[in-house]
């Protein structure tokens, strides 16, 4: 073993659980959200997130205007609607389903998009079984679910995947976080005339700012820097069988903090999911597709 590949190895377990704290960040991010609808609404919520977001990205990343042609900044305007869009419809899921199953459902979407552009048969079989996985979620009972609210996680999943192909044009034409910080702007300012409406005078509130603050910090700032960390000293596949864990983390999160219960058939619904993502990573690894 190289002197490099022994300090790889010494790094990896630290990586792992940079990533296992992102999840966890992620999550408590998602659960303090949920507390807030009563107040602020799923849709003041997301403007709340994504304003401080954007506001906290600003003032790192300090992003150049200039020097951008017209198709770079169409990319930069439509991965900010993609944001708004995809947050807007997780949070309108998450007011209507548990996190875990919310989570769950939105994961589809990308296991999908690194199912079709492997083009390999076997990884249609990792498809089935995430097909099996949904059928589970509704093992205890589909009136449990909220059709509206599966409605909404399904779109969810689908912006996810666009979410994906827009980030990663965004990152080939701008450098390091300027980008994803300009991106955030837009987003944020697609989602203001939705947030005010939902939340009304909420927002002259002190406390609520706060936690819209802290959820915006735990949700996108906290994950997205220790993500990065990790992904200098651990391989993309096993970075994105990691991240195929949130499902699980999700699921805990919502029974400790939100007492949200799941049937033991949801909870195998849970798992095959996060199964046949980890398949559909190793997969899209062996065709040598990007999985990260």
């Amino acid at each position: 073993m190289t002197g490099a590949d022994a300090a790889a190895a010494k790094a990896a377990p630290t990586s792992v659980a940079l990533v296992v704290v992102g999840l966890v960040c992620q999550e408590v991010g998602a659960s303090l959200a949920y507390r807030l609808f009563d107040e602020v609404g799923p849709l003041g919520m997301v403007m709340l997130r994504l304003v401080f977001s954007a506001i906290v990205l600003l003032l790192i990343a300090r992003p150049r205007v200039r020097g951008h042609g017209a198709s770079a900044w169409r990319g930069v305007l439509g991965f900010g609607a993609v944001l708004a869009l995809m947050n807007g419809l997780f949070y309108l899921a998450l007011e209507r389903l548990p996190l875990g199953i919310t989570v769950t459902i939105e994961v589809l979407g990308p296991l999908v998009l690194s199912v079709v552009a492997t083009r390999r048969a076997s990884a249609w079989l990792w498809a089935a079984l995430a097909l099996a996985g949904v059928l589970a979620l509704g093992g205890g009972g589909w009136d449990r679910l909220d059709p509206i609210g599966v409605m909404f996680a399904l779109a969810a999943a689908a912006t996810w995947a666009l979410y994906i192909l827009a980030s990663a044009r965004v990152g080939a034409d701008f450098p390091k976080l300027d980008g994803l910080a300009l991106a955030m702007t837009v987003g944020a300012i697609v989602s203001l005339p939705f947030g005010v409406a939902d939340a009304g005078s909420a927002l002259l509130r002190p406390e609520i700012l706060g936690i819209g603050a802290a959820v915006a910090v735990l949700s996108s700032t906290i994950p997205y820097a220790l993500e990065l960390i990790a992904l200098r000293r651990l391989p993309a596949p096993a970075f994105a069988i990691l991240m195929s864990l949130s499902p699980a983390t999700a699921a805990v999160a919502g029974f400790v903090l939100l007492g949200q219960h799941l049937v033991w058939l949801e909870l195998v619904g849970i798992a095959l999911v996060i199964l046949a993502s980890i398949g559909a990573v190793r997969v899209a690894r062996v065709a040598g597709e990007p999985v990260g």
